[in-house]
């Protein structure tokens, strides 16, 4: 049983705050490895808010903002890995060579020959 089992509502709206900062430091971070051991206590700790029936809305309210303001960081957050692993994509083919349109509008392909090493420039 988890150490959350008997607890007041309240206690258990805490216990969800605190989780939700650490989830904003591990986005703010840049520590997305922390965030699916960080999604498993959160959804524990939903589904026990879902059983409660005389739970008010205005106790939520903090939490919902919190809720809102990581899942907007979320989505940042996967904008930005969309960008690398399309940024990289386009590496990997300026690699392979290059293809331009010639002046008949015919494409024409150049393969790129010697190191495939990436240069690193201070």
């Amino acid at each position: 049983m988890s150490a959350l089992t008997d607890q007041t509502p309240q206690t258990l709206i805490n216990a969800l705050d605190e989780l939700l900062e650490e989830e904003r430091s591990a986005l703010t971070q840049g520590e997305l490895d922390k965030l699916e051991g960080i999604l498993a206590r959160k959804e524990e700790l939903f589904d026990k808010l879902n059983r409660i029936t005389d739970l008010e809305q205005s106790a939520l309210d903090t939490v919902h903002s919190k809720v809102t303001r990581n899942q907007a960081l979320l989505g940042s957050a996967m904008q930005g890995i969309k960008a690398v692993a399309t940024r990289m994509a386009e590496l990997r083919k300026v690699r392979r060579g290059l293809e331009v349109y010639n002046r008949s509008g015919q494409r024409t392909s150049y393969t790129t020959s010697g190191s495939m090493k990436l240069e690193k420039r201070a």
